[in-house]
């Protein structure tokens, strides 16, 4: 599906790169900005998969998620166009779904919320907070470019689950939520 032989093609130093379909575009435009995010949020969870990768639960969780997210990415960096000669990568509403289960079984095994989580804790909660933010800002990025184009209204909905996953993610690698760091209001004053 993806063969690249050259990597250095100097064909973006003038800030234009070409999207899915061929097509020209600034690099700061909002699609490459959405997609762009997104693939920030994939890096964040490829760091915090350093210090999952002997957990049976999470670990798979998080290989499947950096796939769907490079299928998010594709998603974005295909506008939507009667022209396509070619069938586009869209994400499902069962990578969605599989998402919401995910959130949901995790959940289920941490202790409950009393109070705002601190990004913070083991490694791996520290990166997957990280990780959230990024998703989060990926997410805004999503939006503004759905503001402005036609694009997959799942894919919104996947991206507003992503924040929820590693959001229970981090806690659950808090030893499930019982090292979480809480937030005390007003603490320091």
């Amino acid at each position: 599906m993806v063969r690249l032989d050259k990597i250095v093609t100097k064909a973006g130093d003038g800030g234009k790169t070409r999207l899915a379909t061929g097509e020209p575009v600034s690099k700061a435009s909002a699609r490459v900005e959405a997609y762009g995010a997104v693939d920030e949020a994939n890096s964040a969870i490829g760091v915090a998969r350093l210090h999952t990768t002997s957990d049976p639960v999470l670990d798979p969780i998080l290989d499947r998620l950096q796939n769907d997210l490079f299928d998010l990415g594709a998603d974005l960096a295909t506008p939507d166009s009667p022209d396509l000669k070619f069938e586009p990568l869209r994400i499902q509403s069962s990578q969605t779904d599989r998402l919401e289960t995910e959130v949901d079984a995790l959940n289920e095994k941490l202790s409950p919320l009393t109070s705002f989580i601190l990004p913070g804790g083991s490694p791996a909660a520290a990166h997957l907070h990280l990780a959230r933010a990024i998703a989060r800002r990926a997410e805004r990025a999503i939006v503004a470019l759905a503001d402005v184009e036609a694009i997959s209204p799942e894919a919104v909905k996947f991206a507003n689950r992503l924040s929820d996953l590693l959001f229970v993610a981090a806690r659950y690698a808090n030893d499930q939520g019982r090292a979480d760091l809480l937030w005390k209001p007003g603490a320091n004053r």
